[in-house]
């Protein structure tokens, strides 16, 4: 990493209505280095990555790329300087080929016609200059994510990119797939390419990071030397204030089952599936991508059908066929696609409580205005969520409180089972302790929750008990006495004793 200054932004300041989303920010990133940003959701850094790709126009302040200074980019503008930009959700043509996507808009051309033996030649070069074994005449829809996330990258290497910016790059991927972008980022940095690094998950800024920098309510805080700083410190800076307990301590009290699973089984996805669920319990399920707990959880709320088994809830065996039934019966679900399958992002918070509601806020054909914004009321303040009115449409809100929306409109449905698939995932540190802060005073309330977790301090903190999937099977249970990271993950790829 060298001082240089590639990219540099001074008194930057954007306002949306009613919000100041960027106050005035300046600070700079170095010529080959990896720079995070890091913030709680609404913290601005996703508006500052948008003004610097040219996606939107600040409303004063000035962007310096190399020698020139801007006071706006267009997408095209920045695309020619060197900045690219791969956010969450890929910009990719499924349909098209690897190498089709790769100079997909800057196509080599004889004349009218695009040259495809070019480009294919061009793009294999690329990718054998990133270390990545990738045929490029594969269809992009036929890759994993995270082949699909170095198509990304190899877009961006193609329009010689000089600043590459990555917006949680390792949500989706496993952490095999994590070691190696790890290792693919680290190369771009040798070549000389500034990486500007979007996270939420700090223990990994510390593995790939150069520098910090820390964002709070639409402010810069500060930039710190990655290595020369500790976790607490960057917590503190991000929420403004300490967090004294990242895993709040919780009573477990004498079992009580509220629901028992026999014999459960799914084709090949589920095999012989036996567990129980106390009241007031947090139970963990542990284990790799593919292990079958999202499967066992969309039975469990009847997305999916089972073949055999039974269901028993609170005594009594019951037949959960479909999600009405699941809800009737106090089952819900938390997806871990909050936004594809938890809400309905263009209506409002208000509804988006109600509609699994309607039954109870509704007087003969008529929905009861005064209840439907009573209940609404409730939750809002009971979950302290975030939002400016009832009224706010889902999708402008942070990633902590849209999860918390999700929640709220299941407790309306005065459910006794709460299904957590990976609840905190894209959630920053300061919402994630309300977040399990809510789940805590839920089981402490008589509710059984099940957590499906990815993120192994999580498991370990917040479960009374641990079971670990492999291949659609649980093989092995673990108490949180007895539960370590080594022992769960030994378990998951298949070493110890079952």
């Amino acid at each position: 990493m060298s001082n240089k200054e590639i990219l540099k932004v001074e008194n930057i300041v954007k306002h949306y209505p009613g919000v100041l989303a960027l106050n005035n920010v300046s600070c700079s990133f170095y010529e080959g280095e990896i720079h995070a940003l890091l913030g709680e959701n609404g913290a601005g850094k996703s508006t500052l990555i948008k003004i610097l790709s040219g996606a939107i126009q600040a409303d004063s302040g000035s962007i310096s790329i190399g020698d020139e200074v801007f006071h706006s980019l267009s997408p095209d503008r920045a695309q020619g300087l060197g900045v690219g930009v791969i956010y969450q959700e890929f910009n990719l043509v499924p349909q098209l080929t690897v190498y089709e996507n790769i100079f997909l808009g800057h196509e080599y051309k004889n004349g009218l016609f695009v040259n495809k033996k070019k480009m294919k030649e061009a793009a294999d070069k690329i990718l054998k200059s990133l270390r990545m074994d990738l045929d490029s005449s594969i269809l992009v829809k036929d890759l994993s994510i995270a082949y699909q996330q170095i198509v990304e990258i190899a877009k961006a290497v193609s329009r010689d990119v000089r600043v590459l910016i990555m917006d949680e790059p390792t949500a989706p991927l496993t952490q095999n797939e994590v070691d190696a972008l790890f290792d693919l980022v680290k190369h771009l940095r040798s070549k000389g390419v500034t990486i500007i690094y979007i996270s939420h998950r700090i223990e990994e800024l510390f593995e790939i990071s150069d520098r910090v920098s820390v964002f709070r309510d639409g402010t810069y805080i500060d930039t710190v030397i990655t290595k020369d700083s500790q976790r607490s410190q960057l917590i503190d800076m991000m929420v403004g204030r300490k967090l004294i307990e990242e895993f709040p301590e919780k009573k477990y009290a004498i079992c009580d089952e509220i629901l028992e699973v026999h014999n459960l089984n799914q084709g090949s996805r589920l095999k012989d599936i036996n567990f129980s669920l106390c009241r007031g319990e947090i139970l963990g399920f542990a284990g790799l991508v593919g292990a079958g707990r999202t499967e066992l959880a969309r039975v469990i709320f009847g997305a999916d059908q089972y073949d055999n088994g039974e269901l028993i809830i609170d005594n009594k065996s019951v037949e959960i066929k479909k999600t009405s039934d699941a809800i009737a019966k106090g089952v819900v679900l938390i997806p871990e696609d909050r936004k594809l399958q938890g809400l309905l992002l263009e209506l409002s918070v208000k509804h988006n409580i109600s509609i699994p509601n309607l039954k109870n806020i509704s007087k003969t054909i008529f929905i009861d205005k005064k209840r439907d914004s009573q209940i609404a009321d409730e939750y809002i303040s009971a979950l302290r969520i975030k939002t400016p009115n009832k009224d706010q449409i889902v999708k402008n809100l942070s990633g902590g409180n849209q999860q918390k929306v999700v929640i709220a409109k299941w407790m309306a449905t005065n459910s006794k089972i709460m299904i957590f698939d990976e609840p905190t995932r894209g959630i920053d540190v300061g919402a994630k302790q309300e977040i399990y802060m809510l789940m805590h005073k839920l089981a402490e309330e008589g509710m059984g929750i099940i957590m499906i977790s990815s993120e192994m301090p999580e498991l370990l903190g917040m479960s009374d008990r641990i079971l670990v999937m492999r291949e659609g099977r649980i093989v092995k249970e673990f108490t949180k006495e007895e539960a370590t990271q080594n022992k769960i993950l030994e378990a998951a790829a298949g070493g110890g004793d079952e």
